[in-house]
């Protein structure tokens, strides 16, 4: 690592003499901002012609972040907040809309959007982790999409976009790293990307990558006694320093088919294995230690086939995107801090026995094997954009099937505790689950003066869920309805199916006072379709809205060398999808919650001069529950709002959302002989947040404080080849992005807590050819 931060320091240092070359400086460096073009609106545009709050990242920029991941991305998107606890999960929420963690097998879909390329990958459990080689640009939607993006949209949309076959072109490129982390191990990464015609209408463009991550986390020497039984455990055969290593290994592909003149295809393949140790978290107040008495493993490999087609009949564009993605989780995960919790409070010990009667170490470990496909279709057309009135519509369809199958495993239960058919095992899912979306789609823009524009869209959905298999205990074999249906659980207790449909619209108008300002008003609105709860008597959810009023503005300045963009919003989550005990004490999700966000969200550029540039965004964002949350329903399934102590009460911040976030850039470009030279400084704030919506678990965990984070890098460039070197959180900040724990905190009070990668310092060499 010394050797690292040596090589840091050195070329930082050799910098400072060419200060005094500010004349070459200034010269080498752009005299604007170069325009950023996106595709938000299924089109290609310059940002600063889009009426939408969005901001994007583009391939340089991911570069000098050094960004592998999109846990590194979201730091620098400030509607953007992530819950990432194991690599190649994360729960996704933007502007504060948020009631805790999606992701739950049987609960509601994510509130966030993820694209690759046309493609949605949103997954019932969480965001793809995709390597970010060879990306154009992120693009981040914030607000309601639903319009466009339709399901699950309901608070924004993420875009990751791959950088296209270019035709005619042969080239390549080739990066080599390696990089240590501070109190963990050493990582390193190789990728390579190659673009190739084959033909005169044919060209391939191919890339591909391992690296390791290296752990910081150390699962250090521990026991337990339980209190019912005596018996004590311990880890020393499994504790061991910088538990957490994850190894990423995968490629893609693209083709770009030229069939005429007007018509290209491009498949597509993707595929990536992620093969993760340990967790990312900590015991609260012991840093970078955890006590885990069983392994925590996982492996997720992923693989994805898209085909897009795009063309034109007659002055109509049409455009066909469809893919399949299939994904497959094998986990192993430590679920003793349940057993021990529930022993200590409530002597669950004393019932977990084997077949002499006997008590045995209760303690739980878990192994979860899931299946995700999602299957989907989109067919659009959209008029000539240089029309005084345009439009753009579709039609979409997708299906997600989600096939889980996980055991809540005591070694040595007796079979009369266990599940019928899956000795040891206390608990039992293994289930099926599918939710269809249907959808039309339409957006139409009209210019009632030259720099006035008018749009109105809208998009109809139905949208199906269903669900079928066994999940429980032994007991629960006592509600079974029917011999087994789905899987391999002994008998089916759940097969229901939940359907629903609505509309959602969006009006704006757009002034455009000269060409270097844009000016726009916004009422969107965004969706989550509805669902089942599992239990027979419980009635379905609804599909849930968030109504957005937005005002917003694009803005260039000094000549295109200052860019300052903006919005200011005001959200509405009526009737929005939370957990409530009924009037039978089940407990259910319902569509009972009321709450709303408020802020403004800006980003801006500058080019200074004499080879300086600075770029930053920022968000301020008030997001809180306007009603009790009592947590119960009447006989009428109305939520009761009024009771003594509120599960939350109206005022609670929602979890996940910061009032502020923010980052700012700044650089710094010259010329020494043949090479371009740069230094440049990250800094970047996000504040305190909640990882719970419950009072009570407020009180228990604890609020994540805010923190500050402080990047570095520096480079040179030559025709063919750049180094450059890099240190990510510079000040080695315990920054957090979430609290857990086990089970309800009132119960295991064990708080974990999610740090952000300690000091991590590096070396890349590119090579393009």
């Amino acid at each position: 690592m010394e050797l690292m931060c040596g090589g840091a320091v050195s070329l930082l240092a050799l910098s400072g003499p060419t200060f005094a070359m500010a004349a070459e400086a200034a010269a080498a460096a752009p005299s604007e901002l170069e325009a950023v073009i996106v595709t938000a609106q299924k089109r290609a545009e310059n940002v600063q012609d889009v009426p939408l709050s969005i901001l994007a990242l583009g391939q340089e920029k991911i570069d000098r972040l050094n960004a592998k991941d999109f846990v590194d991305i979201a730091r620098h998107l400030p509607s953007v907040s992530i819950r990432s606890i194991v690599p190649g999960v994360g729960n996704i929420f933007m502007r504060g809309i948020s009631s805790g963690p999606d992701g739950g097998a049987s609960g509601s879909l994510p509130s966030v959007g993820v694209y690759l390329d046309e493609q949605p990958v949103t997954t019932i459990q969480g965001t793809l982790d995709i390597q970010m080689f060879d990306i154009s640009r992120v693009e981040a939607l914030a607000g309601p999409q639903g319009t466009l993006y339709g399901a699950s949209s309901q608070s924004g949309t993420l875009r990751i976009i791959t950088n296209k076959p270019e035709p005619g072109v042969t080239k390549g490129r080739l990066d080599v790293e390696g990089n240590t982390t501070f109190k963990g191990g050493v990582g390193y990464s190789i990728a390579g990307m190659i673009n190739v015609p084959v033909s005169d209408q044919v060209t391939l463009r191919a890339v591909a990558w391992n690296r390791i991550d290296p752990g910081y986390i150390d699962n250090v020497p521990a026991t337990r006694t339980y209190p019912s039984s005596g018996i004590t455990i311990s880890n020393a055969d499994i504790a061991k320093k910088d538990f957490n290593q994850v190894e990423v290994s995968g490629a893609r592909a693209a083709l770009r088919v030229d069939l005429n003149e007007n018509w290209t295809v491009t498949p597509g393949l993707l595929i990536q294995k992620t093969k993760a140790d340990g967790n990312t978290y900590q015991i609260l107040g012991r840093d970078l230690k955890v006590e885990r008495f069983f392994p925590d493993h996982r492996d997720d490999t992923y693989w994805q086939a898209a085909m897009t087609i795009q063309g034109k009949v007659g002055d109509l564009d049409v455009t066909y995107a469809g893919a399949y993605l299939n994904r497959k989780f094998n986990t192993y995960f430590d679920y003793s801090d349940y057993s021990y919790f529930y022993d200590t409070l409530f002597g669950m010990g004393q019932i977990i026995q084997n077949n002499a009667g006997q008590l045995i170490d209760p303690s739980q470990h878990t192994h979860s094997i899931s299946q995700y496909t999602h299957d989907s279709h989109e067919l659009r057309i959209a008029t000539p954009q240089d029309k005084r009135l345009r439009a753009t519509g579709g039609l979409f369809f997708q299906v997600q099937r989600h096939e889980l199958q996980s055991q809540y495993i005591i070694d040595g239960l007796a079979t009369s505790l266990s599940v019928t058919g899956w000795p040891n095992t206390q608990w039992l899912t293994d289930q099926q689950r599918t939710d269809r979306d249907y959808a039309a789609f339409g957006e139409v823009s009209y210019d009632i003066l030259p720099s006035l524009t008018l749009t109105a869209g809208g998009r109809l959905f139905k949208a199906s869920n269903h669900i079928v298999g066994f999940f429980g205990l032994r007991g629960s074999e006592g509600r079974c309805f029917g011999p087994t249906i789905y899987g391999d659980g002994p008998c089916t207790n759940v097969d229901r199916t939940a359907k629903g449909h609505g509309f959602s619209g969006r009006l704006n108008a757009t002034w455009r006072p000269d060409r270097d300002r844009l000016f726009y008003v916004t009422y969107s609105e965004g969706f989550r379709p509805g669902g089942i709860n599992r239990a027979p008597q419980s009635a379905a959810y609804e599909p849930d809205y968030l109504k957005n009023y937005e005002a917003g503005w694009k803005t260039t300045w000094a000549n295109g060398r200052v860019r300052f963009n903006g919005a200011v919003f005001n959200d509405r989550w009526d009737g929005f999808q939370l957990f409530v005990q009924t009037t039978a004490n089940i407990a259910e999700v319902r569509n009972v919650g009321q709450a709303r966000s408020r802020g403004v969200e800006t980003d801006f550029a500058a080019v200074l001069g004499h080879g300086f540039s600075i770029n930053g965004a920022a968000s301020y964002i008030d997001a809180k529950l306007l009603d009790n949350y009592c947590g119960r329903i009447d006989a009428n399934g109305n939520p009761i709002l009024t009771c003594a102590t509120p599960i939350a009460p109206a005022g609670s911040r929602l979890p996940f959302a910061p009032t502020f976030k923010g980052s700012l850039s700044v650089r710094y470009d010259w010329t020494m002989g043949d090479a371009e030279m740069f230094v440049e400084a990250t800094g970047a704030h996000q504040g305190g947040n909640w990882s719970s919506l419950r009072t009570r678990d407020r009180v228990i965990q604890g609020k994540s404080p805010g923190f500050e984070t402080l990047d570095l890098a520096a480079g040179a460039d030559w025709v063919d080849w750049r180094i450059s070197v890099y240190a990510r959180n510079v000040l080695d900040s315990r920054g957090e992005l979430a609290r857990l724990t086990s089970c309800p905190a009132s119960v295991c009070s064990r708080i974990y807590q999610v740090p952000i990668r300690p000091r991590n310092v590096g070396v890349k060499v590119s090579r393009t050819f």
